[in-house]
């Protein structure tokens, strides 16, 4: 519905959301937060009472939506979509929509991998069979050099003009240089000796590894589009609507954007609680693991506050809208998720450090080479110095060192896949190794996350005839934690009897009437209402009376998994430190502790606790893997050193995390670990081959033998030592499917 203009505001104005004293004629953005303008005849209708009390955008962590980043260099920050000028990474929206839009750079990658693999397979083939001339191979090469590969020519120029060189200049350089080199050789084959037929030229060299990297690129982004769905799915849980009431009574349903603070709002058997607010009138019980990850549902009367986003169940309530906007819980959730996420730094950091100095050092080499040969080799001069020069860079390509890390990479994740444990990327695997703490969940994550019943104690009965009874009265009841107390009741195999006169009281229990006796069950709160004294008992159990005396306990819980003790032990003979943060009662947390023999544990803690408690430990030092399974722990999932989510929870925790333990089960770190040891070491064997092969490859290829020994290499062998060292690399790394973890 679109909002009336306010009497004397021009239609044709723009205004800041945020810092409503920004006002343009026109479209456009914030000067001082970014934010994109709004039309001001929307903005005005739909100010609240307290609109300027928001917080602002540039200190709550919001941007401009048209603002893209690097996700490797968070400091590059553009209008819109490109490359970063450092790394030449694409750029990512630095806002997240809550609906995905499509990924122009994973479609243009996508369609010329497509392309240069249906050519570049028959080229490859042609050229090894020697079956035709280079001309014809230089038609196939073409389009997947020059078109295939234009990306990297362009990000490749963009690193040179910022002096930023990397791995985009290797491939550009490499593939340039083949490439080239081979044209010259088909159409001046008398210029470079042994360039005849198709001999001597290196299509199928250019194209093959314009190809790879074209495959490593697509993989790339879609793992980061699935790192973004993150902040996605957790945009996607607030409703899009709210149940307005005005002033008079009358109901309305409108947008969620539309709602101020201040407004009073119905919330219906169901629904999500639209923002962050205060019960009027009403009560029902609230399902709340996405903040807290506790599975036990809550009970709200008037009074208490609720968190936007969480689930309510069966009653009916009204509240009173006290945040909105970037102010509420689920906001600030989705602000920490992004921030965490934006900090990381990729292991092909080192590869780009390493080409910073590396790919000058061989352009240098491959100079001095041409100049050296030129001025004082034997005739001809001209095509020895070409030789020569180009057999120096064609050695020195990327190849190997290109596929020292993502190769064992590939092969680790591979093996960690088939043991149960998903590793998102080469930056998760390289950190993993280094992990001295862990922070841990209890809900789902050392625990099964169903609530169960753990004991029944009798008072005035029995065992068996307490739980009977109580499982008479709640067999009425759609609660959870009722559902835990009817299950237990027929494992023992004990006869329910039909309950009369049902009641359920929320936020305190049910009443009934079984076989003539009257039934309660709930909380201390019923039991003071009702005039029964249950002070001496404990706090976090559920109370059963029988014709008004009390008449036994009930201690509903969420049981520790079978594998937890283990995958404790496991952590602690590496001398890793264990950190419990729940958000369960304290009292609850700390029986689970004990359990373990877990010593620090910290209860009732919301997802921005959490979150602050894994900084305060990477302050300290040490390097934090956060376990959790909910929506509640994605924050500290995604700012820890590895984030680590169990199978078995929500789909945002897993997209947050780096690591997903598919059963669910905690020894999957220590397997993880062990995993990452091996195939850090595996990677540190490639490099030392590549840097070796090139050590002593690029010096033959310039031709420090002829002097001594009359030894020239010429490009052809260059490309063969260039393949075995890639064979070597490769072969290093598929060892790591043997490893056992």
């Amino acid at each position: 519905m679109a909002a009336p203009i306010a009497p004397g505001v021009a239609a044709g104005e723009y205004i800041c959301p945020m810092h409503t004293e920004v006002v343009r004629p026109g479209p456009g953005t914030c000067p001082k937060c970014g934010m994109a303008l709004e039309p001001r005849a929307a903005a005005v209708a739909d100010a609240g009472p307290a609109a300027d009390s928001e917080p602002c955008c540039h200190h709550s962590g919001m941007a401009a939506a048209d603002e893209y980043v690097c996700p490797m260099h968070p400091e590059v920050v553009r209008p819109g979509p490109g490359t970063c000028p450092k790394c030449g990474m694409a750029l990512e929206p630095r806002v997240a929509t809550a609906e995905s839009e499509p990924d122009p750079e994973l479609a243009g990658m996508t369609r010329r991998l497509w392309v240069s693999a249906v050519l570049s397979g028959p080229l490859l083939a042609l050229a090894m069979a020697e079956l035709v001339p280079g001309w014809v191979e230089m038609l196939l090469a073409t389009p997947v050099v020059l078109w295939g590969g234009w990306p990297f020519f362009e990000r490749a120029a963009a690193s040179i003009v910022n002096r930023s060189p990397n791995m985009f200049t290797l491939i550009a350089i490499g593939t340039g240089a083949a490439f080239a080199f081979s044209v010259v050789a088909v159409f001046f084959p008398g210029v470079i000796p042994h360039a005849t037929g198709g001999h001597g030229v290196y299509f199928e060299t250019a194209a093959v590894i314009t190809t790879l990297v074209l495959a490593g690129q697509v993989i790339e982004l879609r793992a980061r589009r699935r790192t973004r769905r993150a902040i996605e799915e957790l945009l996607g849980l607030a409703p899009k609507t709210a149940r307005l009431i005005r002033a008079g009574g009358v109901e309305e349903d409108v947008p969620l954007a539309h709602v101020q603070r201040g407004d009073r709002l119905r919330v219906r058997p169901g629904e999500k609680v639209p923002v962050d607010g205060v019960i009027e009138e009403g009560a029902s019980w609230l399902d709340e693991s996405m903040v807290t990850g506790e599975p036990i549902p809550v009970d709200k009367g008037a009074g208490d506050r609720v968190t936007g986003a969480t689930v309510n169940g069966t009653g009916t309530f009204i509240l009173r809208a006290e945040r909105v906007g970037s102010a509420t819980l689920l906001a600030q959730i989705v602000r920490m998720v992004g921030e965490a996420q934006r900090s990381r730094a990729p292991l092909q950091r080192m590869a780009d450090r390493v080409a910073r100095y590396f790919v000058p050092a061989v352009v240098a080499t491959a100079v001095v080479t041409f100049a050296v040969w030129l001025a004082a080799g034997p005739e001809p001069r001209l095509a020895h110095a070409l030789v020569n020069a180009v057999a120096v860079l064609i050695i020195a390509c990327p190849c190997a060192l290109g596929l020292a890390t993502p190769m064992s990479v590939m092969v680790g994740i591979g093996r960690g896949a088939q043991a149960g444990v998903l590793i998102r990327d080469a930056a998760t695997l390289e950190v993993l190794e280094k992990i001295d703490t862990v922070v841990v969940d209890k809900t789902g994550t050392l625990t099964k996350g169903k609530p169960q019943l753990k004991s029944v104690t009798g008072v005035g009965l029995a065992e068996n005839e307490v739980l009977r009874l109580a499982a008479s009265v709640e067999r009425g009841s759609e609660h959870p934690v009722a559902e835990a107390i009817v299950a237990a009741a027929r494992q023992r195999g004990l006869g329910l009897e039909e309950a009369r006169n049902f009641q359920a009281l929320p936020g305190r229990g049910v009443i009934a009437e079984v076989g003539g006796r009257r039934v309660s069950v709930g909380s201390r709160r019923l039991m003071d209402e009702l005039g029964i004294d249950a002070s001496r008992s404990p706090e976090q159990v559920m109370f059963v009376a029988v014709d008004g005396n009390l008449a036994g306990l009930l201690c509903v819980a969420d049981a520790v998994k079978g594998s937890t003790p283990e995958a404790v032990r496991m952590l602690r003979a590496e001398g890793v430190r264990i950190v419990l943060a729940s958000g369960d009662h304290r009292a609850a947390a700390e029986e689970v502790a004990r359990e373990l023999g877990i010593e620090e544990v910290h209860g009732e803690a919301l997802p921005a606790e959490k979150n602050e408690r894994v900084k305060r430990l990477q302050a300290a030092g040490r390097i934090v893997a956060m376990a959790g399974d909910g929506i509640n722990d994605a924050p500290a999932l995604a700012q820890a050193d590895v984030g680590i989510a169990m199978g078995s929870g929500t789909d945002v925790a897993m997209d947050a995390a780096g690591v997903t333990l598919v059963k669910g089960d905690l020894r999957g770190i220590a397997r993880a670990r062990r995993l990452s040891r091996a195939t850090m070491r595996n990677i540190r064997q490639n490099l030392f081959f590549a840097f070796v092969y090139n050590i002593l490859g690029v010096p033959i290829a310039a031709g420090v033998l002829y002097p001594a020994f009359g030894l020239l290499l010429s490009p052809m062998i260059a490309a063969a030592a260039m393949s075995l060292s890639s064979v070597s690399v490769i072969g290093n790394a598929l060892r790591l499917r043997r490893l056992t973890i």
